[in-house]
């Protein structure tokens, strides 16, 4: 790979587990070095890549500041100046003196990232452990990062899965596939193709399965329809109720059989999750083996302009494997415009329970509880 960060650069890093991501900002840190090739830094690096990075257990969390601060090569009057900052923007003050080894994982990354943040590295690194903090000091790392990119001119690189974070804070972005750069442009940009890429097994079609002996439930088929007829289809208007249905083969007896349902936008983002037992009737736990048509109708104007995409999994704690079957990102759906621009920019609620149906057309009597 070959890429260059200039200062006061914020760089986005995205990709799938095991893209390269953390291996990457390993090497841009020193900690490991590469096999071949050479990294060319500016600058005092300070890292954040794993929770508790550079902290000694035994020591205090001021010992620890302290220590981190010579690592970086600041004095101690330096480090004095920054001290109180540090404490107030972690929260830890009640436990300063207290060995970190002691620290939950949430107050630890707190004081970590205070410490990276706030004894003024030229380049900070920040991996994906932001996300063992809350939302409240999420949001505050954030605007840190921003503060010290747009006001002191610092570079930030920044991985995360969170493509909400990413956008918010980066300019640019890369995105790593294999340990190769596959796209490198604008942070949108660079969104948009890892979600096209991310899903692109996802099909705007009926999806359609042959019979799985092996399993006990298995879903067949599935697809979308609209408000005037059970014929499929796959583009909507914002006005419109949205509609899917999926039948499921029910091949043995076992109980506590319920479907998990999970639509995604775009970013990943999860707007819509359910379950069957969130309804009055769980419509996989019945008696008699055949199959059984579920129907999901969602109401008009729950989703935003822009495509979706399903998962789908069956479970039961009855069954020989508790996760029956499962299908990820399988089928898809997209929402468009009507006459009016809002639409372009509407919010889609973040959490909704549709109605849901269901009968079961065929049955084999043979077999029952």
């Amino acid at each position: 790979i070959n890429f260059e960060v200039k200062q006061g650069d914020v760089l986005g890093i995205i990709g799938r587990n095991g893209a390269g991501k953390s291996t990457l900002l390993k090497i841009l840190s020193k900690i490991t070095s590469p096999s071949t090739g050479k990294i060319y830094t500016k600058g005092r690096i300070a890292s954040l890549l794993e929770v508790g990075t550079g902290f000694h257990p035994e020591m205090t969390g001021r010992e620890n500041i302290y220590l981190n601060g010579a690592i970086l090569g600041m004095r101690k009057w330096e480090i004095d100046n920054k001290f109180d900052e540090i404490v107030d923007f972690a929260g830890v003050e009640a436990y300063i003196d207290t060995p970190v080894k002691r620290y939950s994982s949430g107050m630890y990354v707190r004081l970590a990232f205070a410490v990276a943040a706030f004894l003024e590295p030229e380049i900070l690194i920040v991996d994906e452990v932001l996300a063992v903090g809350d939302a409240e000091f999420q949001k505050k790392c954030l605007g840190r990062m921003k503060d010290v990119s747009e006001n002191n001119g610092r570079t930030v690189l920044f991985v995360s899965h969170n493509l909400n974070s990413v956008s918010e804070l980066c300019g640019s972005a890369i995105v790593l596939e294999n340990g190769t750069i596959t796209f490198n442009g604008s942070v949108n940009d660079s969104i948009a193709f890892y979600c096209n890429s991310e899903f692109k097994l996802a099909k705007f079609s009926d999806y359609i399965r042959i019979n799985e002996p092996s399993k006990e439930l298995f879903i067949k088929n599935a697809f979308f329809f609209g408000s005037n007829s059970m014929s499929s289809k796959y583009l909507f208007h914002a006005d419109e109720f949205i509609g899917l249905r999926i039948n499921v083969n029910k091949q043995s007896t076992i109980k506590g059989a319920y479907l998990h349902l999970v639509i995604e936008d775009e970013r990943g983002n999860c707007l819509v999750e359910t379950d069957s037992f969130e309804h009055g009737t769980n419509y996989l736990d019945i008696k008699d083996t055949g199959e059984i048509i579920i129907s999901f109708k969602f109401p008009q104007r729950v989703f935003k302009t822009g495509k979706y995409w399903v998962s789908v999994s069956i479970a039961s704690h009855q069954a020989s494997k508790f996760q029956v079957d499962s299908l990820s990102h399988f089928i898809g759906f997209e929402v468009v415009a009507d006459k009016f621009n809002r639409d372009l920019s509407r919010i889609a609620l973040t959490s909704v329970i549709p109605e849901v149906s269901s009968e079961l057309v065929s049955h084999n009597l043979k077999s029952q509880y």
